[in-house]
């Protein structure tokens, strides 16, 4: 599901709300049959293994101080209390491989890596504990255009093998209109279209629609 909208129309707002990074202050989340947006944390707590983020900068985003086996680590720590120090070092050498990582990076700090390096390690992260459904907030708009393609083609790659659903929020429609089945419409903190992807780049109904399409560069 795509989400799409201009800067400071809600995008990042809605999938923060989603998981619990921001407040709502009135309407309802559902995740499948569940209303989850009145829990208490602890009741929360089994959702925050089936609903990850992947986010927008991947500086920031990671903190300075630990390693990438730190990194990795703590989800494992907090969602896996049980397994042994050497399940928890092959998962991690695991999820390195899977987004493209070695298995000696695990030892080094964010710092020592390069925008798009950094932004794997945070997929790698949202991947630790195996969710079912991951917000991934605008995750190649802070890279260089040469490492945007890379990034989707893995989390491509990887939706396909785990068979994971994504919000992929972005304010680019040319990225949305080849990653997305369906596109949600985003103005000023209310959908105002939803359609498949084909339909909406193909016949838009909302003029605020036609308005970010004809925006899109044209090649």
């Amino acid at each position: 599901m795509g989400l799409v909208g201009e800067s400071g129309s809600g995008k990042t707002t809605l999938g923060r709300a989603i998981v619990r990074l921001a407040p709502i202050t009135e309407g309802a989340i559902f995740y499948g049959k569940d209303e989850i947006s009145n829990l208490s944390n602890r009741e929360f707590f089994p959702y925050r293994k089936k609903i990850q983020m992947i986010f927008q900068d991947p500086f920031n985003s990671l903190n300075p101080r630990m390693t990438v086996a730190s990194i990795l680590g703590e989800p494992l720590d907090i969602h896996f209390p049980d397994w042994s120090k050497e399940q928890k070092t092959q998962r991690i050498v695991d999820l390195l491989k899977k987004v493209g990582l070695q298995p000696d990076h695990m030892n080094r700090y964010p710092h020592e890596f390069s925008g798009g390096q950094r932004q794997r390690i945070g997929i790698a992260r949202a991947l630790a504990i195996e969710p079912e459904f991951i917000i991934c907030d605008e995750p190649v708009s802070a890279l260089d255009v040469s490492v945007q393609a890379q990034i989707i083609n893995l989390l491509q790659d990887l939706q396909e093998e785990m068979g994971l659903t994504y919000l992929f929020i972005a304010h680019d429609l040319a990225v949305v209109e080849h990653v997305s089945d369906e596109v949600l419409v985003m103005q000023t903190g209310k959908i105002v279209e939803h359609s498949d992807a084909e339909s909406l780049y193909t016949n838009p109904q909302h003029p605020y629609t036609r308005q970010l399409l004809a925006s899109i560069p044209q090649m």
